[in-house]
């Protein structure tokens, strides 16, 4: 056989093998996809099994670069974002219709890491995730809200960027699925005050503010997201960086 004629055959090989391979993947991932016009925006709507689920356009972009969906990678992980309901400090929904929680790659990995570690400690707990990717658009809606208040420190100026804005940070509880209870950690996830600060537990303890259950419960958290590799934020109890600010900032970009 010619090289020419070995081209060929290989050139055929790999079209079929591409070609099977795409039917199975799509075959086992999704069974129908299709478009379909909501409030003057395309959706994709894509059936697997029973279930239907929609992808907004913003979801189709960050699916196309490369952001994961948490859920897909740890179904046990739990997600319930807070600016997507209104009993918020904006009072507000601030995401619509965009409820799942989105990662860069090794965030989202570093997650499911964090998660395997809680449950091999505490079998009937599981993280909830209260915030992941934020939009930069979301956070000028935030900013707006806070600056030149007292909690205006509480909230990254959108104009340098929160690391939730890279996809590179996460807001995080603890639930325990026995009961279906979220753990009480002092405060609720956003709660703007010195209460919600871990450099200061140790003064409200002793001032009787904070209890130490309370105090416990944000421990298990903050050590698994820690051992996971997670950088917490002494400011608030839920928020966790994937990695040091200046390095987000030079791995990666904002999304607007």
């Amino acid at each position: 056989m010619n090289i020419a004629a070995m081209k060929n055959s290989l050139t055929y090989l790999f079209f079929f093998w591409g070609a099977w391979l795409l039917m199975t993947v799509a075959a086992a991932s999704v069974a129908q996809a299709w478009e379909t016009d909501l409030l003057g925006e395309k959706y994709t709507m894509l059936q697997h099994k029973d279930e239907i689920h929609s992808i907004s356009p913003l979801e189709l972009k960050l699916i196309k670069e490369g952001f994961v969906d948490v859920q897909n990678l740890d179904p046990s992980i739990l997600v319930d974002l807070k600016y997507a309901r209104d009993d918020n400090f904006m009072g507000a929904s601030a995401y619509g219709d965009f409820t799942r929680a989105y990662l860069r790659p090794e965030p989202s990995k570093m997650l499911v890491r964090a998660s395997a570690i809680l449950q091999e400690r505490h079998p009937d707990l599981r993280i909830l995730v209260g915030d992941a990717l934020r939009p930069r658009s979301i956070q000028h809606k935030m900013w707006k809200l806070v600056v030149g208040t007292s909690k205006q420190h509480y909230v990254a100026n959108p104009f340098a960027g929160s690391m939730h804005n890279y996809g590179a940070a996460v807001d995080v509880t603890l639930v325990n699925v026995r009961t279906g209870e979220k753990f009480d950690m002092g405060t609720p996830m956003d709660h703007f005050g010195p209460l919600s600060q871990p450099r200061l537990e140790e003064y409200y303890l002793q001032e009787g503010e904070l209890t130490k259950e309370q105090i416990a419960n944000r421990r298990i958290l903050r050590s698994v997201m820690v051992d996971a590799g997670w950088h917490p934020l002494e400011i608030e109890w839920w928020h966790y960086d994937a990695f040091a600010k200046d390095v987000v900032r030079k791995k990666y970009s904002i999304i607007e």
